[in-house]
């Protein structure tokens, strides 16, 4: 979920008292289902992590709809969000990438994504990209217990951490928000409202 300025959050916690469920996912169908299926539900499968992990840095500058909207032509332009073979990758492929309606077309994200893709494959023979991943958080969802949209940040000490540790690997476009949102919904922490059907079956 992106940051969401203040003018935004009482209409948003309108929709909650309506719904009960978390109201940055609206009324549109494919945004409900991700809310209700996908969102905030812990991931530990490690090309699954770097798939949403790279998604959200897609997402820098833009909504998380218009690159949901997007995910389908995302995975079949990055080969299935493969990062052996996205890692082998160079001029060739980016130029391909670039022609390519589908996706977002931007040269810095794109070799982002390849720089990304070897990055995963250090860390995964290091110690496993998805035990990297879960060491921010201590192993376990964060259960910090929202009750509004207000309280939730654009950042916390972990995505901060991750940042930094993720910039240091060679990531780019993983910034404190970035990273924050991709905790988030990779169920890292459980910021479903504590009022949403979601929220208790996640360990709330």
């Amino acid at each position: 979920m992106a940051a969401r300025t203040r003018g935004e959050i009482p209409a948003m916690q309108d929709e909650f008292e309506r719904s009960g469920r978390c109201p940055w996912c609206g009324t549109d169908p494919l945004y409900v289902r991700y809310h209700d299926t996908e969102w905030g539900r812990p991931e530990y499968e490690a090309r699954a992590l770097w798939e949403c992990l790279i998604l959200e840095s897609f997402q820098a500058g833009l909504s998380w709809i218009t690159i949901l909207r997007r995910r389908e032509s995302f995975r079949a332009a990055f080969a299935g969000f493969d990062p052996a073979r996205i890692a082998q990758w160079g001029e060739a492929e980016i130029t391909r990438l670039l022609a390519d309606p589908g996706i977002i077309r931007h040269r810095g994200k794109i070799a982002a994504t390849i720089a990304g893709a070897q990055a995963f494959v250090r860390i995964e023979t290091r110690q496993g990209f998805s035990p990297f991943i879960w060491s921010f958080v201590g192993g376990r969802p964060l259960q910090p217990q929202r009750r509004s949209m207000g309280d939730i940040p654009a950042q916390s000490p972990q995505a901060m951490a991750l940042s930094k540790a993720l910039k240091a690997e060679g990531f780019k476009f993983v910034g404190p928000t970035i990273c924050y949102a991709f905790l988030q919904a990779a169920g890292l922490v459980n910021d479903h409202l504590v009022g949403c059907p979601q929220h208790g079956p996640l360990g709330g």
